[in-house]
């Protein structure tokens, strides 16, 4: 018996960047620059130097599409996962003419339903699974001089999964069997960083996000099969854990003009760290062992441009782009991570209703490359293509 764990879909596939408005519309960059309170994510060094105090609440839209092709029967099957929204909401708090700030995060990596249509070519793989994850982070940051300030924070991660997925055994309504997992995990980890601007016109950022060991302890496995093989799948518990992977990021920010700034970043990613996914159930038959499963990710790139134009002193204008490197082998690809090298388009606008009320908002659009493959373990055989629309908006209020 095989199943993912509610972890999985930290791969590159869906790490879409969404913690920061200002952010997602230059290309999910942010490490070199001291924006606004998402530095509390994106570099909390960049904290104690910023200008304000303030706070933000922010949501995404993410609206997935997914279609298989299956290779030997030549059938198109096709995702009709409902949108989802993480969310994103940050404070820095403290003196301003102080060397010593401090900021809080609660948001979302990620939240989101995976559902294939009824009866699709992989269904005894998997029918449809919910996800979602809240990191809080509570940070401090130091300014030790006018260029350069550093700033940790400490990470608690709970996430929530529900997975489904067919049985090949026929009910007596003519129906499959079908099992669920469902569950909570939760982990630990820290996010630190350094901000260093040796002119006016140019900064950089250096962060590393430690790996966050999320582990699934007592979560519910549930059955519905025919009376005769209940004894052999029985409900009951199951654990598991999983790493998700250190990030290292560098990055740049250069005030090319009073009115245009550019930046950039290059994430690197330690994905090679999930090698093998295991699950431990508490009751064991000959139909459910126990199963450790290959899955051989390796460390992957990820880079990011964008730019932000100030129109007037209330408008500003913002574009960019990513291209992001799978850590998915072929021969690992699932559906529940149809993954690709992926390039995304962004783009925003920030508009500042007072001198304390602002509003950012963006979109993006994701286009994962066509990607064909045959996995190893359930001998799964064809084409996935995917795009993903991400509209966001966010309030700030700074004092």
């Amino acid at each position: 018996m095989y199943f993912l764990s509610p972890m999985l879909l930290y791969a590159q596939g869906f790490q879409v960047n969404l913690q920061g408005q200002q952010q997602q519309a230059m290309g999910g960059a942010g490490t070199g620059a001291a924006l606004d309170a998402a530095s509390v994510f994106y570099n909390p060094g960049a904290i104690s130097a910023l200008e304000e105090n303030s706070v933000i609440v922010g949501a995404s839209m993410t609206i997935a599409n997914s279609t298989y092709l299956d290779k030997a029967s030549g059938d198109v099957s096709h995702t009709e996962s409902p949108p989802s929204f993480p969310f994103a909401a940050y404070g820095v708090f403290g003196k301003t003419d102080s060397k010593l700030r401090f900021g809080m995060g609660i948001y979302t990596p990620f939240g989101s339903t995976v559902k294939w249509e009824d009866e699709w070519t992989g269904r005894f793989v998997l029918t449809r699974l919910t996800l979602s994850a809240t990191f809080f982070q509570p940070t401090v940051s130091y300014k030790f001089s006018d260029k350069f300030s550093a700033g940790v924070g400490f990470v608690y991660g709970l996430g929530m999964v529900n997975l489904q997925r067919d049985i090949p055994v026929l009910k007596s309504d003519g129906t499959y069997s079908s099992a669920q997992l469902k569950g909570t995990a939760n982990g630990f980890g820290f996010n630190a960083g350094l901000y260093f601007k040796p002119t006016e016109k140019l900064s950089i950022g250096l962060t590393y996000r430690s790996q966050v060991n999320m582990k699934l302890n007592s979560g519910d496995a549930t059955f519905d099969v025919p009376p005769a093989l209940a004894t052999s799948f029985p409900n009951g518990n199951f654990s598991a854990e999983i790493p998700l992977p250190q990030v290292l990021t560098l990055g740049f920010a250069v005030k090319a003009s009073e009115k245009v700034t550019i930046v950039a970043d290059v994430n690197y990613i330690g994905w090679s760290s999930y090698d093998t996914l295991a699950f431990d159930y508490e009751n064991n038959t000959p139909a459910l062992k126990d199963t450790k499963s290959a899955r051989m990710y390796e460390n992957a790139w990820a880079f990011r441009l964008g730019g932000q134009f100030q129109a007037n002193e209330k408008l500003k204008i913002r574009l960019g782009a990513n291209y992001e490197v799978t850590p998915v082998q072929d021969g690992y690809l699932t559906p529940e991570v149809p993954d690709a090298n992926r390039f995304n388009i962004t783009g925003g606008l920030g508009y500042k209703f007072s001198d304390k009320f602002n509003a950012d908002a963006s979109f993006s659009f994701i286009n994962f490359m066509e990607r064909s493959d045959t996995n190893k373990e359930n001998n799964m055989s064809g084409t996935y293509k995917t795009y993903i629309f991400v509209p966001g908006l966010s309030l700030s209020y700074t004092f």
